[in-house]
């Protein structure tokens, strides 16, 4: 390392230890949550084996609901091996909830990239939209609710369900705070008690000390290889909220006079377990790694959001690069700071669900985990990287610092 990256890496160690204080605080209540309902549960190692075939009476399986809906602070929940991702997630719900006729409606702007075939956005097969399900969006303008169309909309006795997305996807917006949606789910609740209110919450989980269900979202839901897998759980989602929407989602998971009785969890149950209570300390790794990213690329002058010293509500950092080169080097980067695949140099390429060529470096121990440290973006201006993850804070500083040198090395500074 040389004597320019030793004293950038300095200075934003130096400056990084009040949030880091914060951090931790947040990984304790959030820890005392999980292991108060692993007691409340009364998990003992016979929760830890699976079934197969039908998976009938697993009481593994049935257990680790009650676990996740006592720790997310909500009434059921629903985590399955049968969850490939959290757009899978998602459309289950959005299937699970909506019926032909009815609307939904997107009050933060456009969904992550990989909804727009869920819902119809792109003309494909099995869209929301080719099953009579409608989709309206509106405009997240300088990342506020638009309160007044918001009620205009509400008008509309067709709308059924209305849709919010915590994290900031491919999109140059803030992340929300779980209090800001439950401020917004008030309000919508007031004018129409009988609308379901549903957040993608990829990303956020155990980022702040309540999960968007706490404060009154009907629905949330999330990939099992992010933030709340622990980077333990090699596939699988959740979804948490009331017992009627898990119901509901639960006979579009497998089917109607089924729903959550049946499912095989295999050899998962343990990871499952495993990864949910290591999960705040895990996250608080990939917290840790965000806000040193943000230091080290503010300090040499890139726009970062969020900010180096923002409160944090999802493990998102994103560094404008400004150059197609930039973002290219910046992921490579943090490839050769991986564990695995650290001799392989990701190049942009078509990716199903995304209008743009995306570059995503990720060294993994689980495909495409973004728990772990991970860096990824659309060829698009203004070329933001979106760095994720990093099991131990240690490796995500290294893996940073990889990035550094090789964005040092393309402008032609000096090193």
């Amino acid at each position: 390392m040389t004597d320019k990256i030793k004293e950038i890496d300095a200075r934003a160690m130096d400056a990084c230890s009040e949030s880091f204080r914060s951090i931790d605080s947040i990984s304790h209540y959030c820890t005392e949550k999980v292991l108060n309902a692993f007691s409340e549960q009364r998990i003992s190692e016979a929760h830890l084996h699976g079934s197969t075939g039908y998976g009938y009476t697993d009481i593994g399986r049935d257990a680790l609901d009650k676990v996740y809906a006592c720790a997310f602070e909500c009434e059921d929940a629903l985590v399955r091996p049968q969850i490939i991702s959290g757009t899978h997630a998602l459309t289950i719900a959005l299937f699970g909830m909506l019926r032909p006729g009815d609307y939904m409606l997107s009050i933060t702007g456009s969904p992550y990239d990989t909804l727009y075939d869920v819902v119809g956005i792109n003309e494909g097969t099995g869209s929301l939209k080719e099953y009579g399900i409608g989709y309206i969006e509106i405009p997240f303008e300088n990342s506020e609710f638009d309160i007044e169309k918001i009620k205009e909309h509400l008008k509309n006795k067709s709308i059924k369900l209305i849709f919010i997305q915590k994290s900031k996807g491919y999109l140059n917006r803030r992340t929300l705070s779980s209090k800001e949606i439950g401020d917004i789910t008030k309000v919508i609740k007031d004018i129409r008690p009988d609308i379901y209110v549903m957040t993608d919450n990829c990303y956020g989980e155990f980022c702040e000390k309540h999960e968007p269900v706490y404060y009154g979202v009907d629905l949330m839901v999330g990939s099992l290889i992010k933030n709340a897998g622990g980077g333990l759980a090699k596939t699988g989602g959740y979804l948490a909220g009331t017992h009627e929407c898990i119901e509901r989602c639960s006979y579009r998971l497998t089917c109607p006079g089924i729903g959550r009785e049946s499912a095989a969890t295999g050899e998962y149950l343990k990871d499952f377990y495993q990864g949910f209570f290591m999960a705040p300390h895990t996250v608080a790794q990939a917290l840790k790694t965000a806000v040193y990213c943000a230091n080290v690329f503010k300090s040499i002058g890139y726009a970062v959001n969020p900010e180096p010293d923002s409160k944090r509500y999802d493990i998102i950092q994103t560094i404008a690069l400004g150059s197609p080169d930039a973002l290219i080097a910046f992921c490579q980067g943090i490839q050769q700071g991986a564990p695995i695949d650290s001799f392989a140099a990701p190049v942009p390429g078509d990716m199903a669900g995304y209008a743009d060529k995306v570059i995503m470096a990720a060294g993994t121990f689980v495909q495409g985990a973004s728990i772990e440290l991970s860096a990824d973006g659309p060829l698009r201006a203004p070329y933001t990287a979106f760095m994720q993850g990093a099991l131990t804070f240690e490796s995500g500083r290294l893996g940073i610092l990889k990035a550094l040198e090789n964005i040092f090395k393309i402008n032609g500074k000096s090193l």
